[in-house]
């Protein structure tokens, strides 16, 4: 595994002071909306790795109750879910995407070695949620395990939506060829009628995310599609749908063995997530959020 570099732990702690996506969004599960899990062993959000502790910021309290980022919201939202696979009619079922329809949400990707992409999602996201809450902001995840179906594509938009969020960030892990390495970031795209509000902030967040990724993930910006690290879409009916500044994280191409090493190792996840966290954190703080 590529450790992060030193400075994704001094940046951690600066912040806070100053194929997934395919025909159907590839990202969504069913209610659950809006619940906010405690950290347990079970879902892995108290195992103290290194880079997340290192990374937080002192005295911070979690649920917006003080800390740099009390006051705000951000929506997390795991792509997929695990018992997606079990209820085709229910993930197949035509929901509003924007100006079209669109599937209601899809299986996802998986590794070589089958490790899922919807656990990798949830796994990751709670790590973010985490290290967000230690930073005083209020976060809402879109599902709250990985036995569920769903939520549909328009339901995560919704559930940013409605918890008035200051920034939501949905996260996948790519499907893309074996050859194809690295991570992108999806940002949305003017949809006359619908995206034209967000598109700037969501823009800004997704550079925000980009840059950190780049510089501390310990992977390569995608040499298979976008451009710079950076995808504008018009087709995602999780984005076009959204009203807060919204963007897709896609933390590696699953299929390409390299990312998969990563992708699978608890450690990397945790503290990409910390990454991750940070750049929303920066995103916050500097001004460019819409609040409501």
């Amino acid at each position: 595994m590529r450790p992060l570099g030193p400075a994704a732990l001094a940046a951690a702690l600066l912040v806070p002071l100053a194929g997934c996506t395919s025909a159907a969004d590839g990202a969504e599960p069913r209610p659950q909306a809006g619940v906010r899990p405690g950290a347990s062993e079970e879902d892995g959000s108290g195992s103290g790795a290194p880079g997340a502790q290192d990374g937080r910021a002192d005295g911070g309290a979690g649920d917006g109750d003080g800390g740099p980022l009390s006051g705000f919201t951000v929506v997390i939202d795991p792509g997929h879910n695990g018992g997606n696979a079990d209820a085709p009619g229910e993930i197949g079922a035509l929901v509003p995407a924007g100006p079209g329809e669109k599937e209601c949400d899809t299986v996802g990707a998986e590794s070589a070695d089958g490790y899922p992409e919807h656990a990798f999602n949830l796994d990751f996201s709670l790590h973010m949620r985490d290290e967000l809450e230690e930073r005083g902001a209020e976060v809402v995840l879109t599902r709250e395990d990985d036995e569920g179906v769903g939520p549909c594509i328009d339901e995560r938009a919704a559930i940013g939506n409605e918890a008035g969020a200051d920034a939501a960030v949905s996260v996948h892990a790519d499907g893309g060829s074996e050859s194809g390495r690295g991570f992108h970031v999806i940002a949305p795209g003017e949809v006359e009628g619908f995206t034209e509000e967000i598109v700037a902030p969501s823009r800004r967040l997704a550079e925000e995310l980009r840059d950190a990724f780049a510089e501390d993930a310990g992977l390569p910006v995608s040499d298979y599609l976008g451009e710079d690290g950076l995808d504008e879409r018009t087709d995602l009916g999780g984005l076009n749908l959204s009203t807060v500044p919204k963007v897709f994280l896609e933390a590696g191409n699953m299929r390409n063995a390299e990312d998969a090493e990563l992708l699978e190792d608890p450690q990397w996840r945790e503290e990409a997530a910390v990454v991750a966290a940070g750049a929303v954190a920066a995103f916050l703080t500097s001004g460019d959020a819409v609040r409501g």
